[in-house]
């Protein structure tokens, strides 16, 4: 065979050489030399098989070879082609769904602080519509206060000019029991000359000194009308501000008692308000008047209303906060399995920390959310298995974990011990038990202490 195709090739450069490419020797030789390496690479080969005492052979040519040696590199190259070509595809459609996926995120993040900001809006309204009705219900009650005030003062200004009168009346009484007194003793000087008129006068001076005890008596009876007065008008003040005193005694207690129970949470009183936006500054201000100054009617009770007021404002915002803190365990009957903090992992062994508290108690047992709010999440959460997320307001949020089955949806608003799923084992878990968590900022807090915390409110 390889003669043969030796003779072949020498028969086609004859015809060549006699051809217009009969200058090229180059190319001749080329093509030999490609000939020679091909027999060399690829020479004729026998394989011997023997079957029992009769051998026979097998003989493969060498184009046979070069044709095999070229359908494998053919089926060899399509392969890493299609190879490269289905990894590189993968690549790209990989990166493709992860760009989707970080799009979809970020739009879902951007509707929360959307919904987030909408609630804020609607808490503030609220509060700004509250503490107008508030002013509006004192400024009346004052103007009250001010029509009695104004009331018994034109009483009070009327009974003066009475009294004024009466004392112009009484030296008038005077002034004619003077003159008369004069008469009289030009009478007695006049005696023997007047003895006809005697009874005449004796009469006349009877009248003036009825008419004048009357206006005595007159006089007397509207000093007591003054001083009866005088008298429950103080008395009205004294009781107005004793109420005033009592109800603002009451709300300092309430607000102590809101104060340590918020305390006892672990939670910075200053971080609340700042976070939930729930108190505003009082305007204040007027000339400063000294304690020991003689202070108009009335004063007093107007600074212990200022006071109240302003009690009362921190007492309101107090309560509201307080419904958006979850004081309450998220079950009826619980026993604790796992601690908050630092502790051994259940499924390895290992030091770990623990952002929450597991409670265990009878599987499918209800869970309800600790405080009213806006579910932001239900569905599968990785380790945590069946997870809700709890938005409360004022930077509070909740999470209960590992349940067997979700009764709420995500944008749904939840009421204060609203029954939002079941216990059960679902995610990271050993066996059937509640994951609860509380947090602040985005920051975990300790779950016992806000329900510790929520007994003693319960208590007092």
């Amino acid at each position: 065979m390889k003669n043969f195709l030796l003779a072949g090739g020498a028969n086609l450069f004859s015809k060549l050489n006699s051809g217009p490419m009969a200058r090229d020797s180059r190319l001749r030789q080329a093509f030999c030399q490609f000939l020679a390496l091909l027999y060399k690479t690829f020479p004729e080969r026998r394989i011997h098989v023997r079957t029992g005492e009769r051998i026979r052979f097998l003989v493969i040519p060498t184009y046979a070879q070069v044709a095999g040696f070229f359908v494998i590199a053919l089926t060899f190259s399509w392969i890493s082609f299609s190879s490269y070509m289905v990894v590189e595809h993968g690549q790209i459609v990989a990166l493709k769904e992860a760009q989707i996926a970080g799009a979809r995120n970020a739009y879902e993040e951007l509707l929360a602080e959307i919904t987030e900001y909408q609630k804020k809006f609607t808490v503030i309204t609220k509060d700004l519509e509250q503490n107008h009705n508030l002013m509006l219900s004192l400024v009346e009650r004052n103007t009250v206060l001010r029509k009695n005030l104004s009331t018994v003062q034109n009483r009070l200004s009327e009974t003066e000019n009475d009294r004024i009168h009466i004392a112009q009346a009484r030296q008038q009484l005077k002034d004619d029991l003077s003159i008369l007194k004069t008469n009289m003793q030009q009478m007695t000087s006049r005696n023997y000359l007047l003895r006809d008129n005697l009874e005449t006068v004796e009469t006349d001076l009877f009248q003036v000194i009825s008419q004048r005890d009357k206006a005595l008596r007159k006089t007397a009876a509207l000093e007591t009308t003054v001083g009866n007065l005088n008298n429950r008008l103080v008395n009205l003040e004294q009781s107005q501000e004793e109420a005033v005193q009592n109800m603002f005694a009451r709300t300092e207690s309430q607000i102590k008692n809101a104060e340590k129970v918020l305390k006892r949470t672990g939670l910075k009183l200053a971080s609340l308000f700042k976070a939930g936006k729930l108190m505003r500054k009082i305007a204040r201000g007027g000339p400063f008047i000294p304690a020991n100054s003689n202070l108009p009617p009335g004063h007093k009770l107007k600074a212990e209303l200022e006071n109240l007021d302003t009690s009362l404002l921190k007492l309101e915002g107090l309560q509201n906060l307080l419904k958006k803190v979850p004081l309450v365990s998220p079950l009826n009957t619980y026993y604790v399995t796992s601690s908050f903090g630092k502790r051994r992992d259940p499924i390895n062994n290992r030091w770990a920390a623990h952002y929450g508290v597991d409670l265990g108690s009878s599987k499918r047992a209800p869970v309800y959310s600790t405080a009213p709010g806006k579910v932001i999440f239900a569905g599968w959460k990785g380790r945590y298995g069946r997870l809700i997320v709890i938005s409360h307001g004022a930077g509070l949020k909740t999470r209960y974990g590992h349940l067997s089955k979700i009764l709420v949806k995500r944008g749904q608003k939840v009421s204060f011990l609203h029954k939002i799923g079941l216990l059960g084992n679902s995610g990271r878990s050993t066996g059937p038990h509640l994951h609860y968590e509380v947090l602040f900022k985005g920051k975990p807090r300790n779950p016992i202490k806000f329900i510790k915390a929520g007994r003693h409110v319960f208590k007092e």
